[in-house]
């Protein structure tokens, strides 16, 4: 007892007062200045492009660093009230929303018309808030009752992005709800019963939900050489450029298919097949471990939360960034379906990329604001 006293009442550091995880901190500004050494190839040497992202990501480290400040109770406490207003905004969309490329997913700021935002960004950060909080609230594992109010809490908001439609993010926040029951105790009679149960929703939603364009990305998974010009082009080209770039990569601006116009959104969906082309298999496998430290530092944080809630929010959160990277790379390796997900921190973003970084400061202010218990 007295050991554990001792513990929490050492002094804390010049990193915890300023709740800054030093390491994450470190691996992330790895992680993203690789990323604009490989964007500034994929963009054509777009100084516009290289501006806007250099803009986002320092907005992206204030406000995690601004995020690392507030205590995890507070995120507790105002999860549901910051869970519904961003259900109504969702709704909003849907009414008033602006619409493009054939997508209705942006607000526009009220005399503003210029200045747009995207509402189900918000829904990445607290879906695994709200769901934290649901679940901490009562006795782990959580029992029957609490699931299915859990599954309204995330269908809610994944129907309503689906609807907008934004396949990729919904099924990005859906997870990320669903890693809190997972990560709650979820018992295994229940889970099993949910995989049998998806069997046949994948019917239903094949049938009556999925557009058109959703169907026919699906089809093109299966099969891209049935459309080698059209639907299957970006696929095609994509596993083209991972190929030719070998072991050692062809050299950083040398890269055939994505200078000379073969790769699609080769800075955004597909920059990692840049990646592959310019420095081959050794630069992806860089590239992989950055982000395998990252998310082995996320559970770390994890592990050592003090809470209940802060326990389940990080777990979510690095778990669902983990989603991000396997589903873009899997989806532009042609082993899942495009759904539209970019590669986190490394593709052409705006408010992906603050959403990203607010999750890391809420992974920093659950791990240096433990030793702050009772103090």
């Amino acid at each position: 007892m007295s050991s554990t006293k001792d513990v929490l009442q050492q002094e804390p550091s010049i990193w915890q007062r300023l709740h800054i995880d030093p390491i994450l901190l470190l691996l992330l500004l790895l992680l993203t200045g690789g990323g604009l050494f490989v964007l500034y190839s994929a963009s054509e040497r777009s100084v516009e492009i290289m501006t806007r992202q250099s803009i986002y990501l320092g907005i992206g480290f204030v406000v995690m660093i601004a995020f690392g400040q507030i205590p995890p109770r507070m995120y507790a406490r105002w999860s549901l009230p910051v869970f519904l207003f961003g259900v109504l905004l969702l709704v909003g969309v849907l009414l008033f929303g602006v619409g493009a490329m054939g997508a209705q997913r942006w607000l526009a700021v009220p005399g503003m018309s210029s200045v747009r935002f995207q509402p189900s960004e918000l829904m990445k950060l607290v879906m695994p808030m709200v769901m934290a909080w649901y679940i901490s609230r009562s006795m782990l594992p959580p029992k029957l009752r609490h699931v299915i109010v859990a599954l309204v809490l995330i269908t809610i908001p994944v129907a309503l992005i689906a609807k907008q439609p934004d396949l990729g993010t919904s099924l990005l926040i859906g997870a990320s709800g669903v890693f809190v029951l997972l990560l709650g105790g979820l018992s295994w009679q229940l889970i099993t019963s949910a995989v049998v149960l998806a069997i046949p929703s994948g019917w239903v939603m094949w049938h009556f939900v999925m557009r058109e364009y959703q169907k026919k990305r699906v089809l093109t998974f299966l099969n891209p050489e049935s459309d080698p010009l059209g639907s299957g082009w970006n696929i095609i080209q994509s596993k083209v450029a991972i190929g030719s770039g070998g072991i050692h990569g062809k050299g950083w601006m040398l890269g055939t298919q994505s200078h000379l116009d073969f790769l699609p959104e080769s800075h955004t969906d597909f920059i990692i097949a840049v990646l592959a082309e310019e420095f081959g298999l050794t630069g992806v496998m860089c590239l992989l471990l950055i982000y395998l430290a990252i998310i082995v530092r996320g559970l770390f944080i994890s592990v050592q939360a003090q809470t209940i809630f802060g326990r389940l929010l990080s777990g979510s959160i690095i778990l669902t960034f983990f989603v991000y990277i396997f589903v873009n790379i899997g989806m532009v390796s042609g082993l899942l379906p495009v759904v539209g997900v970019p590669l986190p921190l490394i593709s052409r973003g705006g408010t992906s990329i603050v959403t990203l970084m607010a999750g890391f400061g809420i992974l920093m202010s659950v791990y240096t604001h433990r030793n702050l218990i009772g103090r």
